[in-house]
């Protein structure tokens, strides 16, 4: 496993939609190790493909020890609406509100190919759909309802 280098803000791939995984074979899977510890490297509890450099649909989660690797996944059915603070690793210490379903079923495929559905309510609904959005191009602060003050506990230099 390795660290990945993280993209951030302004980066063109963040700015466009991932190509559908075609290949599940073993450099599927070690780029869904690197993720993950790309994402506990940066303490974070999502991470999309794109954020690492590769434009492929795939997502891992890691929300109250829920575990998750997900390739072509795709919102299949939402309901519910509310608000909360969200940040992203590509784009650390800042902060905005963003209005999400509350519930949510995705369609995916697992590291293998084979098709999964993932029920997900509150944080890792959340979490979902943030990371979904990125293989669609969209950051979390082109759908805030509003920007907060940039984070304190960021130190300088880790922006």
């Amino acid at each position: 496993m390795a660290v990945r280098l993280m993209r951030e803000r302004g980066d063109e791939i963040l700015q466009n939609s991932a190509k559908t995984v075609t290949r599940f074979d073993r450099t599927l899977q070690r780029l869904v190790l690197d993720m993950f510890e790309t994402m506990y490297h940066h303490h974070g509890i999502g991470l999309a493909a794109p954020q690492v450099g590769i434009a492929k649909r795939i997502i891992v989660v890691e929300v109250d020890e829920q575990k998750l690797a997900l390739v072509n996944p795709e919102i299949v059915w939402a309901s519910g609406e509310g608000s909360d603070i969200e940040g992203c690793l590509s784009w650390p210490g800042n902060l905005g509100e963003v209005k999400r379903r509350t519930s949510i079923r995705v369609k995916a495929q697992n590291i293998h190919g084979e098709v999964i559905e993932v029920a997900a309510e509150g944080l890792l609904a959340r979490c979902l759909q943030h990371e979904i959005d990125h293989l669609n191009g969209v950051l979390f602060c082109d759908i805030a309802t509003r920007m907060l003050e940039k984070d304190p506990s960021v130190p300088p230099g880790n922006e």
